[in-house]
């Protein structure tokens, strides 16, 4: 995930609240988070570690997600969403009008 700083404190905020039975992904969300700089090539570089964890390879995908962006390598989102494609509509969107 990839925040503008306003969502990320809003995000932020929200995951240090969690019960102490969350901690574990408190600390995937929140030890995890990096402050990045945008390059004057308009680039961020992803920090090694983080690159891995992602599994992010070559080619990457940036998705807007309305309050932040999720960065995905391009072989892993065409399959996820190939799987998403496949599956059945969730009862939260059956009702839902386009």
């Amino acid at each position: 995930m990839v925040f503008p700083r306003p969502a990320w404190e809003q995000f932020r905020d929200r995951v240090a609240a969690l019960p102490m039975s969350a901690a574990g992904w408190k600390r995937v969300f929140l030890g995890n988070a990096q402050d990045v700089e945008i390059d004057a090539a308009a680039r961020v570089l992803v920090a090694p570690e983080l690159r891995v964890a992602a599994g992010l390879q070559k080619d990457v995908m940036l998705l807007g997600m309305g309050s932040h962006f999720e960065l995905w390598d391009s072989q892993a989102y065409a399959a996820h969403e190939a799987a998403v494609m496949q599956s059945e509509l969730p009862a939260a969107l059956q009702d839902f009008s386009f």
